[in-house]
């Protein structure tokens, strides 16, 4: 039986088992990333600011594109994430590319013990947060990281997509829960299709959660935006409105999907 306890090591696998599905699938679309195209979307880009020359630390990073994106804008990134197979292909990416991002394996909480660098911008982005049983904690890594008027760059799928089924046929999760879920899958968001199958584990976090975590680090919100669209196309039943716009289908974008912000330290 699976322990949310171990966490940590359950989800590892899942990413690690994920990995093979992700870097061949046409969501990830590696293909052309490697003839240059941009992984980053309208929404985050729009947060950065001027990005050449500034150290970027970017959180959860998968296998690296968003931070290698980062890269070749300008930033002298170090993207991290827990599955060691994501970092040893977004490590041999970079190679491949040319370019000058660093990667380091390693759970968020830990990181401290691992790295010790100041950073101008903190970024990350879609899917992350859930994977955390504790905003607190992950307030405080994000400001042990950022310098003194340094800026965090966050956006996420927004929690009211985590209330319903895979389906978004009702309400099956609540807004906030401090309890582990523990789920099961087949196939996985970026081609669901594919033979594999996972477990792991997550928690939903309101709003409140994140905003009360930050503004406990001293942090402060300079920016605030709702979006009621996703750019990825990651879930069931969505319509793509614009290109590169995705809503669900039968709900016309009456729901929230994602949010973004910027907080300074």
């Amino acid at each position: 039986m699976t322990k949310a306890s171990d966490y940590l090591n359950i989800n590892r696998e899942s990413w690690n088992n994920r990995l093979v599905s992700h870097i061949t699938s046409d969501f990830y679309d590696v293909e052309n990333f490697k003839k240059g195209k941009n992984s980053l979307n309208s929404i985050e880009l729009e947060l950065f600011g001027e990005l050449k020359g500034k150290k970027v630390l970017h959180l959860q990073c998968h296998f690296g594109q968003d931070t290698i994106s980062l890269a070749r804008m300008g930033a002298e990134c170090v993207g991290v994430d827990l599955s060691n197979k994501a970092i040893k292909y977004a490590t041999q990416l970079n190679e491949e590319l040319g370019t000058n991002a660093r990667f380091i394996c390693s759970d968020i909480y830990a990181l401290p013990e691992v790295l010790n660098e100041k950073f101008d911008i903190v970024f990350t982005s879609y899917g992350t947060i859930g994977w955390l049983p504790d905003l607190e904690k992950w307030a405080a890594v994000i400001s042990k990281f950022l310098k003194k008027g340094g800026k965090f760059v966050f956006a996420e799928f927004h929690p009211v997509v985590w209330m319903f089924d895979d389906n978004f046929k009702k309400i099956a999760y609540p807004y906030r829960s401090k309890n582990a879920i523990i789920e099961s899958e087949t196939g996985t968001y970026a081609d669901k299709d594919a033979a594999i199958e996972q477990e792991f584990v997550v928690w939903n976090h309101g709003i409140s959660d994140v905003l009360s975590g930050l503004i406990e680090e001293g942090l402060q919100i300079e920016k605030f935006e709702e979006f009621d669209y996703s750019p990825y196309n990651c879930f069931n039943g969505t319509k793509e409105f614009e290109p590169g716009k995705y809503y669900i289908e039968h709900l016309q974008g009456k729901i929230p999907m994602v949010y973004a912000l910027t907080a300074r330290k």
